[in-house]
């Protein structure tokens, strides 16, 4: 394989890479880095080939733990984005050949940031209300469904499945049947978005550390912290797919 990659001192003084390797956010930082390599990657500011910056240097211009930026490393590469090679010359490298897209629906890929802002606010309000009405028995099922996930990494479909179940389990604790409605279809809508990208094992991680985060506030009766915890939640599958979306 031949491994052309830009120069460093082109990747420091492109202006258009200046945006990408801008300080994240602390909350979602770890989605964050995936969104931002991830859009470089696709719209060409980091050509098939190219090594990206030292582990040092990315940490540094991203404001990340090395923990962190790994992390999103192994994403990148679990999705088919990236490779590292070792020994001399090594590094982290754009694929030269980067994986087929699925077949997409124009309007769905068009639609998907208003689908979004549809499930934050479906989802959050939810959140709050399990929070003030949620019993020990859901509590307990929700517990159940969480550990499940966390075995079900490495197998997607079961994964999504139990994923569904949990946010929809939180709108059941509300026991009201029309927020389980609502709560269904924009699980439905998520569903056909999230089949569109890759699923690397660390961003399910993420996702399950989230999903802790969350049913703590809940259990807790924190309805700040539940609201934040599910606001962070959804934000940090937003920055996934939009690192990860092909375009239309």
């Amino acid at each position: 394989m031949t491994l052309t990659s830009a120069a460093p001192a082109a990747l420091e003084t492109a202006t258009s890479l200046e945006s990408v390797f801008a300080p994240v956010r602390s909350q979602t930082a770890f989605e964050e880095a995936v969104e931002r390599i991830g859009t470089a990657i696709r719209l060409g500011l980091l050509p098939p080939g190219t090594r990206l910056p030292a582990e040092r240097e990315l940490c540094a211009k991203l404001g990340i733990a090395r923990s962190t930026l790994r992390q999103a490393l192994v994403a990148l590469g679990q999705s088919g984005h990236l490779h590292a090679v070792r020994g001399r010359g090594g590094g982290t490298f754009v694929v030269d050949e980067l994986p087929p897209a699925p077949p997409l629906s124009a309007e769905l890929v068009d639609r998907w940031p208003e689908l979004w802002d549809h499930r934050l606010a479906v989802e959050v309000g939810c959140a709050v209300l399990a929070c003030r009405r949620a019993d020990g028995d859901s509590i307990a099922l929700l517990h159940q469904l969480l550990d499940a996930m966390e075995r079900s990494t490495e197998d997607f479909s079961a994964y999504r499945q139990l994923d569904v179940r949990f946010h929809i389990g939180l709108a059941e604790a509300t026991g009201n049947p029309r927020l389980v409605t609502m709560a269904t279809e924009v699980q439905g809508d998520a569903t056909r978005l999230i089949a569109l990208i890759a699923h690397p094992a660390e961003v399910l991680n993420s996702s399950n550390a989230q999903h802790r985060r969350l049913l703590a506030a809940v259990a807790s009766r924190d309805e700040g912290a539940t609201a934040r915890e599910m606001a962070e939640h959804l934000r940090g599958t937003e920055h996934v797919l939009a690192g990860l979306l092909p375009p239309a």
